[in-house]
């Protein structure tokens, strides 16, 4: 099966070094569907997702909301029935196990078929 649009982008970034703008800081709620975000989202400036906005970006490995970060993208959440993939951005000395990688991110993620890509 070919690859998403999005899953081609996203692999482009893969081992780079981004900036990450941070707009739903950890902590923070949806706006619409007040969920509550367990770790800092947001997305990388000038680049343009198919979905028409910036990709977007989950920062891990902080504690502390932010609003902005550089880090590695280290992984990427790819949705299966979705063509809107996620950046797994981290501080370059932070490493996580895939089981983390998914624990963390499942908030947002458990409304959506998804596969840690790395």
């Amino acid at each position: 099966m070919a690859e998403s649009e999005s899953l081609q982008l996203a692999k482009e970034f893969f081992g780079q070094e981004v900036e990450v703008v941070i707009d739903r800081p950890l902590g923070s709620k949806h706006p619409k569907y007040g969920f509550v975000y367990e770790v800092n989202y947001g997305f990388v400036p000038n680049t343009k997702a198919p979905d028409g906005q910036e990709l977007d970006a989950y920062f891990l490995g902080v504690k502390t909301s932010v609003e902005k970060a550089t880090g590695i993208v280290k992984a990427i959440i790819h949705r299966l029935k979705d063509d809107d993939d996620k950046l797994v951005v981290m501080p370059p000395e932070v490493e996580m196990a895939d089981a983390e990688i998914l624990r963390a991110v499942q908030f947002m993620e458990k409304w959506f078929e998804h596969e840690l890509v790395r």
